[in-house]
């Protein structure tokens, strides 16, 4: 069979119609045990016949079509974007940038179909490829039709650290002039992305949904406590560089807002000392967790009963409402100041939990509050792997990681933006949750010579779109012939 030019996927097929059953992985070792090498790549018309997905056109912008038409399309929610991107010109964001482009795929073309991707949830850019015929995304995109997997990957990998940074600062001064605020306290945690090949010389690191320590592609996080919002991100974090990220990312915020954040929250594995030590002559606030010793708890446990108290969380559903306290003054290296630390018994737990912070003023209760909190960025980060698919890359390589990132705290404010403008229960909604009842919607489009008609099909959660005013005056589209975009309901 090989002789006859077949791969091994190929074979298999040959074989299963023959009723034979083997795995790819078997047949590859037989075949290099038997001294085949591998086949080298082969186009198309090389390759035995066999069924095949029908192409689409190529992406370029120069066969845009704006000619009246009609067509359906499973993307109808992606247009309520549109009323909500009214002030971000994605088009300023790309020349300010400088995100690479051509004749064919222009900057904002390119940024429009990849952010596109990342609102929809799609797991993997090769996923594109469910949408190659779907002419709404192509004219949220404002091309003919969206570009495909290959080139979407490749995309990726033209955009270096400096300007996924660019992009980073520059979107979100923009996102915050069209009405996304900006707290005080912000949680930070990094997150491990996994990597599933050997191939890559890359470090390891612990991943905790695996329990477990592998090669992977280290990621910081921040989250907006009082917007429960992704605002920064950074990808290839090397182990030597982990104890000082948070100190960057404060120069950055600090560029980007003009003061430094009011609050930082974190647990006792992302920082040292020493780093808590500058964050206080910043005049920076804390709240960290103390990684606990058998000296340590042995202390703990011999204070005397007089020397705990009780106190009350605010929380009415949490099971243990009223647990004990330890407010201290303590000293440790590489801090030169006091830190108050307060231990926590009667929580849940069979050990204390120690919190450690700079702030002396902040009650028990509060501070206790605040660091529960925290564990949000947990279901911040879960959102930003199960719906925007953080970890689900197809490649490992750390300037595609970086990119995808971005795409990934974009697609999140733009959520947030949403979940503001629709209100009531759906506020503090989660993006997958306002995808699934409000924006995974079929519409049928019609375009005339004046505007660009979208008519969504009837679903039951549609009043709440209707009240939220996205729909309720035409929206112009500069990238489609400044057409404007009116949007109806079935």
């Amino acid at each position: 069979m090989r002789k006859q030019n077949l791969s091994v996927y190929d074979m298999q097929r040959e074989l299963a119609a023959a009723g034979h059953a083997i795995s790819i992985n078997a047949l590859t070792v037989l075949l290099r045990e038997e001294g085949f090498a591998r086949l080298p790549r082969r186009r198309d018309e090389d390759r035995p016949p066999t069924i095949t997905p029908e192409a689409a056109p190529v992406a370029d912008i120069r066969t845009l079509s704006l000619a009246p038409r009609t067509f359906r399309t499973r993307v109808g929610g992606l247009f309520l974007f549109v009323p909500l991107m009214h002030a971000i010109d994605v088009a300023a964001i790309a020349r300010q940038v400088e995100l690479p482009g051509s004749a064919m795929i222009p900057a904002e073309q390119a940024l429009r179909s990849l952010l596109a991707m990342k609102l929809l949830g799609k797991e993997r850019k090769s996923h594109v490829m469910d949408l190659v015929w779907d002419a709404g995304i192509a004219l949220f995109a404002g091309l003919n039709v969206v570009p495909k997997r290959s080139y979407l990957a490749a995309y990726s990998s033209q955009i270096d650290h400096a300007k996924n940074v660019r992009l980073m600062e520059a979107w979100f001064a923009t996102v915050h002039q069209a009405g996304l605020p900006r707290g005080t306290s912000i949680d930070l945690d990094f997150h491990t992305v996994p990597a599933n090949t050997q191939e890559e010389p890359l470090e390891k690191h612990y991943v905790s949904s695996r329990s477990r320590s592998q090669q992977g592609i280290l990621v910081f996080l921040a989250r907006d406590a009082t917007e429960r919002v992704l605002c920064y991100a950074t990808a290839g974090i090397t182990k030597a560089e982990q104890a000082s990220e948070i100190l960057r990312f404060v120069d950055v915020w600090t560029r980007r807002t003009g003061s430094p954040p009011t609050e930082l929250v974190f647990d006792s594995q992302l920082t040292t000392y020493a780093q808590l030590n500058q964050l206080t002559q910043h005049g920076i606030r804390f709240v960290t967790l103390r990684r606990r010793s058998k000296k340590m708890l042995g202390r703990i446990w011999s204070q005397p009963a007089s020397a705990w108290r009780r106190i009350t969380l605010p929380a009415l559903t949490r099971t243990f409402r009223t647990p004990k306290v330890l407010d201290e003054r303590i000293r440790l290296k590489d801090y030169d100041h006091e830190l108050r630390q307060v231990s926590i018994i009667e929580l849940g737990h069979e050990e204390p939990t120690i919190l450690l912070t700079n702030n002396f003023t902040i009650g028990c209760s509060a501070l206790v509050t605040r660091y529960a909190q925290r564990m949000l960025i947990e279901n911040g980060i879960s959102e930003a792997i199960q719906f925007f698919h953080l970890d689900a890359l197809s490649s490992m390589v750390g300037l595609k990681v970086d990119f995808d990132l971005q795409l990934t705290l974009m697609a999140s404010s733009l959520y947030r933006l949403m979940a503001a403008k629709i209100g009531r229960e759906y506020t503090k909604a989660q993006a997958k949750t306002l995808f699934r009842n409000l924006l995974d919607v079929s519409a049928t489009v019609r375009i005339t010579e004046q505007e660009v008609v979208v008519t969504l099909d009837k679903r039951a959660h549609n009043p709440y779109l209707v009240a939220s005013g996205l729909a309720t005056h035409p929206t112009p589209m500069p990238w489609f012939g400044d057409k404007a975009l009116s949007i109806r309901f079935a």
